[in-house]
């Protein structure tokens, strides 16, 4: 029963990656295709050429013809037509990004676990109730928000650039507040104790002792923020004017639209060198990642 019971959680459980790595299997071979190629009827999954298929030779004899033929494609789609395509500039937008995921991630690290100590270690009138006012702002959409703060941005003379897409990091973000502040709780208040014995200002306890504590849990918000401005598009689409001021998913839209449309394999190769590095990101910071969701909000 124990085994029958495992296997119906494991199909069920591939049967939910599948859902999800679908989509992004389907970019990387539409990606490896020619034109023609991707837009065949019935579609084919794995990109073969009408060469390959029509040749009568064995498989081991025209399978290196075919690698080498589809080498060239990919080289084509993704180095000739896209990173070096004069209309997509694609390392200033890359550049344009990365500057406003860095900062994002500094400011969002920074200011939500100033907040969040505030929150969880200090003893003030009202903090239980400030608590419930950020938790509250989690639930108001940004198009809620959208129009008051285009107009306090444009007070401040401050649409068409990238000001609005990283300044109001750098003033806490609820979702980090609140992952931060049940991580900080978990930590002994004994440290803290000891270190105000020894002369310690909050702000040195929370420099010196909290915030190395914290890694794990500072690792998912720096994961969270960096992925969230380097993938926005509603933020970039309205606050910026200028084409060399473009980030890469706003730049990613213009490409798709330009000229009535644009191949559907430009497309995929395009949105595969977004989407990369963030995937590469994950990976890399997994470990951490999960440790830090597995200790958060142990207490609280």
């Amino acid at each position: 029963m124990n085994i029958l019971k495992r296997l119906i959680i494991y199909s069920l459980l591939v049967a939910v990656a599948a859902i999800y790595v679908g989509p992004f299997l389907w970019v990387i071979s539409t990606s490896f295709k020619t034109a023609s190629e991707a837009t065949e009827n019935p579609p084919r999954w794995v990109p073969v050429s009408p060469e390959f298929r029509a040749s009568t030779q064995p498989f081991a004899a025209k399978l290196p013809d075919e690698i080498g033929r589809r080498v060239g494609i990919i080289k084509d789609n993704y180095y000739d037509r896209v990173m070096n395509d004069p209309s997509f500039d694609f390392a200033l937008y890359t550049r344009n990004t990365l500057i406003i995921a860095l900062l994002s991630t500094l400011g969002a690290s920074i200011s939500s676990s100033l907040v969040a100590y505030a929150l969880a270690r200090l003893h003030w009138r009202g903090k239980n109730l400030v608590f419930g006012i950020v938790l509250g702002t989690m639930m108001l959409p940004f198009t809620v928000v959208m129009v008051p703060q285009y107009d306090l941005f444009r007070e401040l003379g401050w649409i068409g650039s990238n000001l609005p897409l990283w300044v109001p990091a750098f003033f806490g973000v609820p979702f980090f507040i609140f992952l931060l502040r049940q991580f900080h709780m978990t930590i002994p208040n004994e440290l803290a104790d000891a270190a105000r014995i020894d002369g310690c200002s909050e702000f040195r306890i929370w420099w010196q002792i909290v915030l190395p504590l914290s890694r794990p849990a500072l690792a998912v918000v720096a994961l969270f923020a960096f992925m969230g401005a380097w993938r926005d598009f509603l933020g970039p689409l309205i606050y910026l004017s200028h084409r060399r001021d473009f980030t890469l998913a706003l730049a990613l839209q213009f490409f798709q639209s330009r000229s009535g449309g644009t191949s559907w394999e430009l497309l995929m190769a395009a949105t595969l060198l977004v989407i990369a590095p963030i995937i590469v990101l994950f990976f890399m910071a997994q470990k951490t990642f999960i440790q830090g969701i597995a200790t958060t909000g142990m207490k609280g």
